[in-house]
């Protein structure tokens, strides 16, 4: 796969690369085109580490327009973003997906009801199988709110972080919420993303499972994004080939990479 279509520079919170770095190793690596997807988690709680993940989107614009005609001649690039969906926050989004040209928005649940499970204290007085059920629970409930996205990223974003990660985890254990939401996104024409941060943290699986790509499929679903969720240069395009085993093992013969939010088929 030719494509990484989730990455992240110090224009996010979480990072302190920047852009043009991104960039020179997406060509070193041979990549054909890359999507930037900063992060944009408005009324994000107060953190341990005090990150804000605000985004300058003016600023984030136009440096990603300078970069994209300065390298024209050596990778495709496109200006996305990701943003991080609440119930309250649907007409805030609504609009402000009017004020830019993105070419891709992917939308993500990194907050359950106002906490954000990547710090520990989230599954303190929890056991494993309700936290992870009430993530589960909170991504219809957002897709209500708000479904004008062309992606739902990394969908078991919360097994990254539990205490036991994937060891008690499976699809079938939650199988009722789970179909649920792969109907709704394949309903309301929402891609699925494949996120091979699943891999850098050690599951032996892309976000989400290999088992909800295969449902996903069967159930007639046909977008498939790809990212990496790359914070660094040394995670892009990370362990591209595996995701593209998998998804072949899932019956898909193309991915998806969007271009003025339009999807764009690309055989695998």
């Amino acid at each position: 796969m030719l494509w990484d279509c989730h990455m992240h520079s110090s224009f996010s919170a979480d990072s302190d690369t920047p852009t043009e770095d991104m960039i020179r190793r997406s060509i070193a690596l041979g990549l054909e085109g890359i999507c930037f997807t900063e992060h944009l988690d408005p009324d994000y709680p107060p953190t341990p580490d005090d990150l804000e993940f605000s985004l300058d989107l003016p600023a984030y614009y136009k440096r990603l327009m300078e970069l994209k005609e300065a390298y024209k001649d050596q990778i495709s690039i496109r200006f996305g973003i990701e943003i991080g969906l609440q119930l309250h926050l649907g007409e805030y989004f609504h609009n402000l997906l009017r004020k830019y040209p993105f070419d891709f928005v992917i939308g993500s649940s990194h907050l359950v009801h106002g906490a954000d499970p990547y710090y520990p204290e989230f599954f303190q007085g929890r056991e494993e199988e309700q936290a992870y059920r009430e993530y589960f629970e909170s991504i219809p409930e957002n897709l209500s709110a708000f479904d004008e996205v062309d992606t739902y990223g990394h969908l078991d974003y919360i097994v990254r972080y539990g205490p036991n990660q994937n060891r008690f985890y499976s699809y079938e254990k939650y199988q009722d919420i789970l179909e649920a939401i792969l109907k709704k996104l394949i309903e309301k024409n929402v891609g699925l993303e494949v996120n091979t941060g699943g891999y850098h943290y050690g599951l032996g699986e892309p976000n989400p499972c290999t088992a909800i790509i295969r449902r996903y499929k069967e159930l007639g679903g046909e977008i498939i994004t790809i990212g990496a969720d790359a914070h660094a240069p040394e995670k892009i395009g990370y362990d591209f080939d595996r995701a593209a085993q998998v998804l072949k093992e899932c019956g898909f013969e193309y991915y998806t990479v969007f271009k003025e939010r339009k999807p764009e088929f690309i055989r695998l």
